[in-house]
Protein backbone atom coordinates (compact mmCIF):
# COMPACT_ATOMS: atom_id res chain seq x y z
CA UNK A 1 0.00 0.00 0.00
CA UNK A 2 3.42 2.42 0.75
CA UNK A 3 3.85 2.07 -3.19
CA UNK A 4 0.63 2.78 -4.22
CA UNK A 5 0.74 5.79 -1.98
CA UNK A 6 3.86 7.56 -3.53
CA UNK A 7 2.50 6.67 -7.03
CA UNK A 8 -0.60 8.67 -6.07
CA UNK A 9 1.53 11.53 -4.61
CA UNK A 10 3.96 11.15 -7.77
CA UNK A 11 0.73 12.17 -9.97
CA UNK A 12 -0.42 14.30 -8.17
CA UNK A 13 2.68 16.55 -7.88
CA UNK A 14 2.89 16.09 -11.86
CA UNK A 15 -0.15 16.95 -12.39
CA UNK A 16 0.49 20.46 -10.28
CA UNK A 17 3.56 21.03 -12.46
CA UNK A 18 1.61 20.25 -15.58
CA UNK A 19 -1.20 23.14 -14.65
CA UNK A 20 1.64 25.24 -13.48
CA UNK A 21 3.63 24.98 -16.72
CA UNK A 22 0.56 25.90 -19.14
CA UNK A 23 -0.36 28.66 -16.17
CA UNK A 24 2.85 29.94 -16.10
CA UNK A 25 4.15 29.84 -19.67
CA UNK A 26 4.82 33.16 -21.73
CA UNK A 27 1.61 32.96 -23.67
CA UNK A 28 -1.49 35.46 -23.31
CA UNK A 29 -3.56 34.30 -21.34
CA UNK A 30 -6.71 33.88 -23.22
CA UNK A 31 -4.33 31.51 -26.24
CA UNK A 32 -3.87 29.59 -22.47
CA UNK A 33 -7.37 28.97 -21.82
CA UNK A 34 -8.27 28.48 -25.30
CA UNK A 35 -5.91 25.67 -25.22
CA UNK A 36 -7.01 24.32 -22.23
CA UNK A 37 -10.40 24.21 -23.30
CA UNK A 38 -10.06 21.98 -26.58
CA UNK A 39 -7.98 19.77 -24.84
CA UNK A 40 -10.68 19.20 -22.22
CA UNK A 41 -13.27 18.84 -25.28
CA UNK A 42 -11.21 16.06 -26.90
CA UNK A 43 -12.14 14.22 -23.72
CA UNK A 44 -15.67 15.02 -23.71
CA UNK A 45 -15.42 17.64 -20.77
CA UNK A 46 -17.59 20.70 -21.98
CA UNK A 47 -17.05 23.82 -19.98
CA UNK A 48 -18.31 27.42 -20.54
CA UNK A 49 -16.17 30.42 -20.03
CA UNK A 50 -17.30 31.11 -16.52
CA UNK A 51 -16.38 27.95 -15.72
CA UNK A 52 -13.05 27.97 -17.31
CA UNK A 53 -12.25 30.56 -15.45
CA UNK A 54 -13.36 29.06 -12.29
CA UNK A 55 -11.35 26.67 -12.96
CA UNK A 56 -8.33 28.58 -13.85
CA UNK A 57 -8.50 30.80 -10.70
CA UNK A 58 -8.72 27.69 -8.53
CA UNK A 59 -5.62 25.97 -10.27
CA UNK A 60 -4.06 29.50 -9.45
CA UNK A 61 -5.08 29.66 -5.84
CA UNK A 62 -3.66 25.84 -5.41
CA UNK A 63 -0.64 26.31 -6.97
CA UNK A 64 0.05 29.88 -5.14
CA UNK A 65 -1.09 27.78 -1.84
CA UNK A 66 1.66 25.12 -2.79
CA UNK A 67 4.13 27.27 -3.62
CA UNK A 68 3.66 29.24 -0.19
CA UNK A 69 3.66 25.93 2.21
CA UNK A 70 7.27 24.91 -0.22
CA UNK A 71 8.99 28.20 0.96
CA UNK A 72 8.21 27.67 4.51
Amino acid sequence: MKALDYFVAFLGGAAVGVAAGILLAPEKGTDTRERIIEALRKRGIRLNRQDMNALVDDITEELSNAQDAAAE
